[in-house]
Parts: structure tokens; C-alpha cells; sequence
């Protein structure tokens, strides 16, 4: 943690009226960037895949519900693995209350990962959460989506692990046969958009401090281990 200067009131509010000038123009830069990003071309899915959620088995297209738009956080949960991953437990601290704003703008959102549901149910109840999640282990999706190493195309999303966190944007539209089009991928660094915690410390003076750990999030643990 460094230690910040201080000033007066007015060489204060000179220094912050120059930042927030570079915050408008980053503002701006991200608005752009978002505009590019909703221009990219759609990938049609060949595969149909399936589910294991609370409702029984259901397809991809069927994780919609109805809906046009389909976000996926791929979560690491792998198929052996008896908890969840803790950095994408981090991230999914930031997902309970979020579904209703989605869904009042066409968009169903859900977790998946490949661990059976009733694992992923257990450690969600533990882990007091409610937004939905889905097993994919009964499909290759997971793989298939380059987010685990069992997966089959050169991609430059492609993990050096096991499995990888990601987030996969999806479409159907009945103007394509109801075809799912994936739209979207991002992961690593991509990601920090959906952390609410990262968003906060980056506004305090010591930010995410970080830089003098044997790696970046050695700090993160899940929330109720904490001590």
C-alpha cells in the first residue's frame, strides 16, 4: 500500500478535475470499444449440447427461456472436483440480484460448469447464492466453448490448465431457424468488468494491491473463509 499525498481543497479539486477529464475520455473509449464488440460477426453452432438444471435436461437454446440474448460465466467446477473454484467464486459474488435487470432487457444469464448439478446446487447453497446454474457435463460445451482442455479447435482463448473462466455471449433469433449464434468471448483480464470488488478498490488509494504477492489474487479466498 503507498501512502498518498495530501493538499488543500483546491489544488484537490484541480488535481481531480484533470483526472476526471481522462475519465471521460476513458468513458468514451469504452463506449466505442462497446460499439465495435456489438458489430462482431455471430458463429452458428452446429452442436446442440445439453444441460443438467433445476428444470431437468434442456438444450442451449432452451437456457434462453425464451429470451434473445443468453450470457454464460463459465465457472471452474470440474466434473472431479468436489468445490469450487475460490477466484471464480470471487467473481460470482457479483451475480445474485443481477437476472431481473437482464431479463427486462431480453438477456437470460446463468453459470455453468461441468460438475454434476447437485454438486454445484450444494455449493451454492453454502456459498449463498441464487442465481442460476447449469451442469454442462452431459455435452462437450464447455470444451467445445475453448474453456477447458479437452477442447478441439485452435483458439486464441484456448486455457493452459484444465479449465479456464470465460464468459460466451449468445442469440437466436427466429429469423435464423432459432439457430444459436455465439457472439461473444472473453476471459482473463476480460472478465474484471463483472468483479463489483475490483471496480471499488480501483477507486481507493491502495488499490488492488497486488503487486508484491507471489501471484496476483494469492489474496482471494471465499467469502466465508475469510478470517
Amino acid at each position: 500500500m503507498t501512502t498518498e499525498s495530501t493538499t488543500d481543497r483546491q489544488v484537490w479539486s484541480q488535481a481531480r478535475a484533470a483526472v476526471l477529464v481522462a475519465e471521460k475520455e476513458a468513458t468514451c473509449a469504452r463506449d466505442a470499444l462497446a460499439e465495435e464488440r456489438r458489430k462482431l460477426p455471430g458463429l452458428v453452432l452446429e452442436a446442440t449440447y445439453t444441460f443438467d438444471t433445476s428444470n431437468g435436461t434442456v438444450s442451449l437454446a432452451e437456457l434462453f427461456e425464451g429470451r434473445p440474448q443468453l450470457v454464460v460465466y463459465h465457472f471452474m467446477f470440474g466434473r472431479d472436483q468436489e468445490i469450487g473454484c475460490p477466484i471464480c467464486s470471487f467473481w460470482a459474488d457479483s451475480f445474485d440480484g443481477i437476472a431481473p435487470h437482464l431479463n427486462a432487457r431480453s438477456t437470460t444469464f446463468t453459470c455453468t460448469s461441468n460438475a454434476p448439478l447437485e454438486r454445484l446446487h450444494d455449493y451454492r447453497d453454502r456459498m449463498g447464492w441464487s442465481f442460476p446454474w447449469a451442469s454442462a457435463g452431459p455435452s462437450e460445451f464447455t470444451a467445445d466453448m475453448g474453456f477447458s482442455a479437452n477442447q478441439q479447435r485452435p483458439d486464441p482463448l484456448a486455457p493452459s490448465s484444465y479449465e479456464q473462466p470465460g464468459l460466451s455471449v449468445f442469440t437466436r433469433s427466429p429469423d435464423r431457424d432459432d439457430q444459436v449464434v455465439l457472439n461473444y468471448q472473453t476471459t482473463a483480464r476480460g472478465l474484471e468488468a463483472f468483479n463489483a470488488a475490483y471496480g471499488i478498490l480501483d477507486l481507493t488509494p491502495a488499490g488492488r494491491d497486488e503487486a508484491a504477492l507471489s501471484s496476483t489474487m494469492s489474496w482471494v479466498r471465499r467469502h466465508n473463509d475469510y478470517r
